[in-house]
């Protein structure tokens, strides 16, 4: 029995280009490509688009059998998306089904698929180059997310981060309904040890600004923006920082109420309006708010992040925004300066630790046509 086809997306849809090279089937216009080449399929990773690729909406469809076929499976799986060991039901047929599409950097996939638990090994992640951020929200079905010692029961309307480049498993359970988002990682604005706080928790999509993230998700799988590529980067940027930034509030203290929780977002609003000042540091922050350093540190500590840390984050973050901006024609050097950095060597080595890759590089990726 095959299983049934999810509704197709308003951009094109049908097989990937590999899918119809193997089978020589060949759409008008379309040149022939070898296997793999420009499918943006991100079930499980793989899919992110890539500059200079000719990437199209496509899908794959895994027919129905007996759980004896699972190496079929594995294999298909892996020439599509990202290396996954899985186990299907052993009393039921395992199939699925991907449909995906591009907005800008980020890949928007609709899957179902049947009962099934899938595995991210340690091995399969180190021989992986890429890696990629994720978000899977629960549209039928349950699913549970393992990932960095935590586990996290996701039901329908609910959603949760997790990382490529580390291991991670779970189980999609009885008939399941997800979209998954997949962002590069160096793209995402949150260093490593940041984005390990977050993923495998449940985001609650039913209120509060969980459900807010979980609406804007469905909208954008249900028709993604029609963008070029450069004013796609924008908002495909946007919803990341979005998800973050909610799955962070997961992970942070109770805050203070009345004046005591005022003078943190005094000190931030400060912060943000001096980060082009290079003598910004610690005690620039502290003099200006009549603290003692020690007192500072320890309100910082509170957000398990330090002044100087925070500081270079926030400026780091506004190089970037400005490096991905299509209508930005600063040089380097200049957005360096600009946002409290010495000179373009110094954003460079606080920029490629960060996100993986120099200001150069991202600002041409960022803006690939």
């Amino acid at each position: 029995m095959r299983p049934a086809r999810p509704p197709a997306p308003r951009a094109r849809s049908g097989l990937c280009r590999s899918d119809r090279a193997r089978t020589g089937r060949k759409e008008p216009g379309e040149r022939r490509a070898g296997p793999g080449r420009g499918c943006s399929a991100g079930a499980v990773g793989r899919g992110a688009p890539q500059p200079g690729r000719d990437v199209r909406p496509c899908g794959v469809l895994l027919p129905a059998g007996p759980p004896t076929y699972q190496r079929d499976h594995r294999r298909v799986g892996r020439e599509h998306f990202i290396a996954l060991d899985i186990d299907a039901d052993r009393d039921t047929s395992f199939a699925g089904a991907v449909r995906s599409a591009p907005a800008g950097h980020l890949s928007v996939a609709t899957v179902d698929s049947t009962g099934a638990d899938y595995h991210r090994t340690r091995g399969l992640a180190r021989a992986d180059p890429e890696a990629w951020l994720q978000v899977g929200l629960v549209t039928r079905g349950g699913a549970v997310l393992r990932q960095d010692g935590r586990e996290a029961e996701v039901g329908p309307g609910d959603h949760a981060v997790y990382e490529t480049e580390r291991a991670f498993s779970g189980r999609l359970r009885g008939d399941v309904g997800l979209l998954v988002l997949t962002w590069p990682r160096s793209s995402v604005a949150v260093d490593a040890a940041g984005t390990q706080r977050l993923t495998a928790r449940a985001v609650d999509g039913r209120r509060g600004l969980g459900g807010i993230v979980g609406r804007a998700l469905r909208e954008l799988a249900a028709g993604p923006p029609d963008l070029s590529p450069a004013g796609a980067v924008r908002p495909a940027g946007e919803v990341a920082d979005l998800v973050t930034t909610v799955a962070a509030e997961l992970t942070a203290p109770p805050q203070p109420a009345g004046p005591a929780a005022e003078q943190p977002r005094r000190i931030h609003g400060w912060v943000a309006g001096h980060l082009g000042d290079p003598g910004l540091d610690p005690a620039a922050v502290a003099r200006a708010h009549r603290l003692s350093t020690r007192h500072l540190h320890r309100l910082f500590a509170r957000e398990g992040t330090t002044v100087a840390r925070h500081i270079r984050r926030e400026r780091l973050e506004r190089c970037r925004r400005e490096l991905a901006d299509p209508r930005g024609t600063a040089p380097v050097f200049a957005i360096a300066r600009r946002w409290g950095f010495p000179d373009a060597t110094s954003l460079s080595r606080a920029f490629r630790q960060v996100y993986g890759t120099s200001p150069s590089d991202y600002r041409r990726w960022a803006r690939q046509p």
